[in-house]
């Protein structure tokens, strides 16, 4: 008897699947073994068969396993077409592996095929054959004009729908409770309280409520960041995906070391861990859902990963390995993840404030119990204080709980508001929608008043279980730690943002914009009157070590030379002419106080070393000579 079988493989968005549909006269199945993956099912399950139908041998693959209700409805309709086409009424669905090379999770499959039967019941008298059972069958296909008819179909490639995690719907669905809590602990409704004085502090309120994190216009920052050639878009790469020139690597490096000199003195142990993860792995892809990100995905050979959004994988993974004692604990891993990947809506990326790349330093650390996670959020808390009012830029905190949480730990979070001494905005969940019952993220809120996380800790009461993470407790028994995650400085590329946004709005105020000391490109500029006093200037340079002095020996007029040195936000300049070197003693113009000061070249060095005594230190970035320099934009 001839067989018409119409074989198909089709993509949508990423996803491919298997089917071969025959028109057949009947099918008949019986079960024969039962496999460890098998579903539950009753008798009549075990044996069937179905008359005048198409039978669908069908097998889902790996890469089927980014979007559950999309695969459904596409391979419905691909199903229905076929039906259409051959005029049948009734459907059988046989889970067949065999198809494929590359079949998908055992327990995604047998979720797809009840969802798959349901659809197709809308239009169609259905049966199925159960999933994860060895079965003999018998099929008759039919013998007609079709019969020679082999094709492969491809459904076009619709604009991406992209994948969301449980913790974003759910975040999108929640509807929480806004107050604002006073340092004496008052807890106050949004819409009732007074910001009179605290205009900041609404600007941070009316983002965070609106959920609204697109940009309507371009902050001020995007602009500088290019004119100071310190960073700027990159058009061969996808959206949020930046190039830094060697003045804004430099700044960035810099901002790296602290942050990881602050994390290393605090106890975080640092490690590297992959930037990619399987999809499959049987522990990650049940987190993926529990965390409020969009992922990357990367296609190898026959295998998807993800990119990771942060250390998280790296470190949970390296932990289930670890034999941990109670004496250990408090326990911190540390990364500073180059990079972390969040495939952010287009419409919420915006120069440095929200990215699809960027650098967090990462660290997770393992507890006791609740009482030791609150005392270790609380010394988290402390560090990042420091670091924020170290950066020098305004910020408003932000503190998240599930309110079961919040009733019983009352006293905990009002000591949180006491110690920072001014109101902060409370978002209070009915439900918990995440893995973390509380978190805590100082935001800095920008000229354009968007509002963005930089240090942020949080208490996680799920992945330590979920992970199989342990520690052998006094009587040598094993239990279940809690973790705290925590990014003292959050996002490097966000404290740049912030500074340069800072810097603008400081300029609004007839203040002129710079960089901290410890971060600008050059910190000292020598400017000789002209061309044969730039060999001296090499000499004066050599009494400033530790310290980033460049020369600008270039042919321009000297007005033109000191205006550059402005517009570069150099924050101390000084013009060397023959009085200067008779005298030993520099003008020294300071770009903070606006004033000329005369003092010796060691005066000067002992001046910038103690504005940026304790900080990191790098060689400047770029030729000493500017002659010599070449220019990025």
């Amino acid at each position: 008897m001839d067989n018409i079988y119409i074989s198909f493989k089709y993509s949508i968005f990423g996803i491919v699947m298997r089917i071969l549909a025959l028109h057949s006269d009947f099918i008949k199945y019986e079960v024969t073994k039962k496999t460890k993956f098998a579903e539950e099912i009753d008798e009549s399950m075990k044996g069937g068969q179905m008359d005048e139908c198409l039978a669908v041998f069908t097998s889902v693959e790996k890469e089927d396993m980014t979007d559950m209700d999309l695969l459904v409805a596409e391979a419905s309709k691909a199903v229905r077409e076929i039906a259409e086409q051959v005029k049948v009424d009734s459907i059988f669905i046989y889970p067949y592996v065999h198809l494929s090379s590359n079949p998908s999770d055992p327990e995604f499959a047998k979720a797809f095929f009840p969802l798959f039967e349901a659809e197709l019941s809308k239009d169609f008298k259905v049966k199925r054959s159960p999933f994860g059972y060895y079965k003999a069958f018998n099929v008759s296909c039919k013998g007609h004009p079709l019969s020679e008819l082999s094709r492969e179909i491809h459904i076009s490639k619709k604009e991406e729908k992209e994948v969301v995690s449980e913790a974003l719907a759910s975040e999108a669905r929640i509807r929480p409770q806004w107050h604002i809590m006073t340092p004496d602990g008052d807890l106050v409704d949004v819409a009732d309280y007074d910001f009179k004085g605290r205009e900041n502090l609404k600007k941070f309120a009316n983002y965070e409520i609106s959920g609204s994190r697109a940009a309507d216009k371009e902050p001020p920052h995007v602009e500088m960041m290019k004119k100071l050639e310190l960073v700027d878009y990159e058009p061969g790469s996808d959206s949020g995906n930046l190039r830094w020139y060697p003045k804004g690597a430099m700044i960035k490096r810099l901002l790296e070391q602290k942050a990881s000199e602050v994390i290393q003195k605090y106890g975080g142990m640092e490690v590297e861990t992959p930037i990619m993860y399987d999809f499959e792995h049987p522990k990650l892809s049940r987190y993926l859902h529990r965390f409020p990100a969009r992922q990357y995905t990367v296609i190898s050979g026959d295998n998807k990963f993800f990119l990771r959004f942060a250390a998280c994988f790296g470190q949970y993974l390296i932990k289930h390995d670890m034999t941990i004692s109670y004496r250990d604990l408090p326990l911190g891993l540390y990364e500073l993840t180059h990079f972390s990947f969040r495939r952010e809506q287009k419409g919420e990326l915006s120069g440095l404030r929200r990215l699809r790349a960027f650098t967090m330093p990462d660290m997770h650390t393992l507890v006791r119990d609740m009482d030791s996670a609150k005392q270790e959020f609380i010394n988290q808390y402390r560090e990042s204080i420091k670091w924020m009012n170290g950066l020098g830029v305004n910020f408003e905190a932000g503190i998240r709980f599930v309110k079961e949480f919040f009733e019983e730990n009352k006293d905990f979070v009002k000591q949180l508001v006491r110690e920072l001494g001014r109101p902060v905005l409370i978002e209070m969940w009915d439900e918990r929608p995440f893995y973390f019952v509380m978190k805590f993220e100082f935001n800095f809120v920008d000229a354009i008043d968007k509002a963005s996380a930089l240090s942020t800790v949080q208490i996680d009461i799920e992945n330590t279980e979920r992970f199989d993470i342990s520690y052998t407790d006094e009587n040598g028994d094993q239990k279940h730690p809690l973790m705290l995650h925590a990014s003292i400085p959050g996002a490097i590329e966000r404290n740049v943002y912030a500074l340069l946004e800072h810097a603008h709005m400081e300029s609004m105020k007839g203040k002129k914009p710079m960089l901290p000391l410890w971060l600008s490109p050059t910190q000292l500029r020598l400017i000789p009157i002209n061309e044969g006093l730039a060999s001296k200037c090499k000499e004066i340079s050599e009494a400033f070590p530790g310290i980033r002095v460049d020369i600008d020996d270039r042919s321009e007029s000297l007005a033109k030379r000191i205006r550059d040195a402005e517009k570069e936000w150099v924050p101390y300049i000084v013009v060397v002419g023959d009085k200067e070197l008779q005298s030993g003693e520099l003008a020294v113009r300071e770009r903070a106080s606006g004033e000329q000061v005369k003092m010796t070249s060691s005066e000067l060095a002992e001046k910038i070393w103690a504005e940026t005594k304790g900080m990191p230190f790098r060689a400047l970035p770029l030729p000493m000579l500017v002659s010599r320099r070449p220019r990025f934009r």
